[in-house]
């Protein structure tokens, strides 16, 4: 047997913790919203890197010169050995510099295994051009693989980007997307296939001090002008994604306004 009013409590209960959770959803909501709110202001608030910073700022251009430089020298007025020599010593003088200073480390590695491949091949060979030897078909198979990969359709500039920025290669089931990595990557096909041809035809003519002037100026210019171009096949490309999204979206909601006004009419039937 129930009494009334323990009925009306047993209703007032019910009451109260449907809007309890009610309250509780709204408030986990409100949560949410004000956490992905402050995540996009922080990610605004990040100032965005330039090209020249991305790549070690004026220090980076200063550094990966230096020992090419100092090679030339010192081959000029000591001879091979002194000169192999005092790359390696500044290729790792540059390493300890950004050790003490808390720099990157990845770019100073990088350039002293290069250095120290580059003066092995000197040693190796007995001729100072042989210091670029090894930089010169690295151009080369640099080249050959951005070009292939644009003919098998997995454009090396958009796969090397999608990878670092975790983004995925969606971008690949659209041409148009697809078409302005395409052009990166040919871009960047050019800048290895001219660093190629010009500086073999400089070895092989013994042009070692013109063989020197043109790799730094080949490096790092070059280097900006292939960013460049890949920054400029990220932004269209993420440009035509949203608006692909976009769509999809705007055609998703009309189906679903369709189907409930469908279901209103004959519902009430």
């Amino acid at each position: 047997m129930t009494f009334p009013g323990a009925e009306q409590s047993e209703k007032h209960t019910a009451k109260t913790d449907a809007a309890g959770n009610a309250g509780d959803a709204d408030n986990a909501e409100h949560a949410e919203q004000t956490a992905h709110a402050e995540q996009k202001a922080n990610a605004e608030e990040e100032p965005q890197q330039t090209l020249l910073e991305q790549m070690g700022g004026l220090s980076g251009l200063v550094y990966s010169s230096l020992p090419v430089v100092v090679f030339v020298l010192v081959n000029a007025f000591a001879g091979l050995m002194p000169a192999i020599w005092a790359s390696v010593g500044s290729a790792v003088l540059i390493t300890v510099i950004r050790l003490v200073r808390k720099e990157p480390l990845q770019p100073a590695i990088s350039g002293f295994f290069g250095v120290a491949i580059a003066a092995f091949i000197a040693y190796r060979t007995g001729s100072a051009k042989g210091f670029f030897l090894f930089g010169i078909w690295a151009s080369l198979l640099y080249g050959g693989l951005f070009l292939a990969s644009v003919l098998v359709r997995w454009p090396l500039a958009g796969v090397i980007w999608s990878t670092l920025n975790g983004q995925g290669t969606k971008w690949r089931a659209d041409k148009v997307a697809r078409r302005y990595y395409d052009i990166a990557t040919l871009v960047w096909t050019v800048v290895f296939g001219a660093r190629f041809i010009v500086q073999h035809w400089l070895y092989e003519a013994n042009y070692t001090g013109w063989l020197a002037f043109a790799k730094l100026a080949m490096g790092y210019p070059l280097m900006l002008v292939a960013l460049a171009a890949t920054v400029w096949a990220v932004r269209k490309a993420d440009a035509r994604q949203a608006t692909l999204d976009a769509e999809a979206e705007a055609e998703t909601q009309s189906d679903e306004e369709i189907e409930a006004a469908l279901r209103a009419k004959y519902g009430e039937r």
